[in-house]
């Protein structure tokens, strides 16, 4: 099985055991499990002439983004970038893939992952854990010829949209040249 979803009803944070930092972290914060557990990691790549190319991205609900991109080409090194954003960003993120009603897709019917490469796709909210999988998606008509063009269709928006924020706050973050 290639997606997990577990739903949790709401309960304070001391109920579950985690470790006691983040236990702390919730009860000193006053937070339910559902406002403090925030994950959303997006995973694109392949393996091919250049070796193990990817591009990779995750938020925490403590407000960190993390930024990996790796190729090989012409002996290029990785590319790491690590920013704290704030709990508005963070919210941002949280409202656009509510919008995006991801976590009522299932990628049973998606393209398994082959040799153009995989997508992964993993979010925590709202007590729900999702795991999205599938093969790299070159344009919108590899969305419509799939067996499930509709699910398909919002995880590739999605991305698109995520995608979008991410390079805008690692460029905005890491400017050399601040804008006046």
């Amino acid at each position: 099985v290639r997606r997990t979803k577990s739903i949790q009803k709401e309960q304070k944070c001391g109920v579950y055991t985690y470790t006691p930092v983040f236990i702390r972290f919730c009860l000193d914060q006053n937070k339910t499990m559902e406002d403090a557990e925030f994950y959303l990691r997006y995973y694109v790549g392949h393996k091919g002439k250049f070796g193990h190319e990817f591009m990779e991205f995750e938020f925490d609900s403590g407000g960190k983004l993390r930024y990996a991109n790796n190729s090989n080409y012409k002996n290029d090194s990785m590319i790491r970038k690590q920013v704290h954003v704030t709990k508005a960003v963070i919210d941002e993120v949280k409202r656009i893939i509510e919008d995006s009603e991801i976590t009522r897709e299932d990628d049973n019917t998606w393209p398994e992952p082959d040799k153009v490469g995989r997508q992964e796709l993993e979010i925590k909210i709202n007590g729900e854990h999702i795991r999205l999988t599938c093969s790299k998606i070159g344009s919108l008509l590899d969305v419509q010829d799939s067996k499930d063009p509709e699910g398909l269709r919002i995880f590739y928006y999605l991305v698109q949209d995520l995608k979008c924020l991410v390079f805008s706050l690692i460029t905005l973050h890491f400017k050399i040249k601040p804008i006046p």
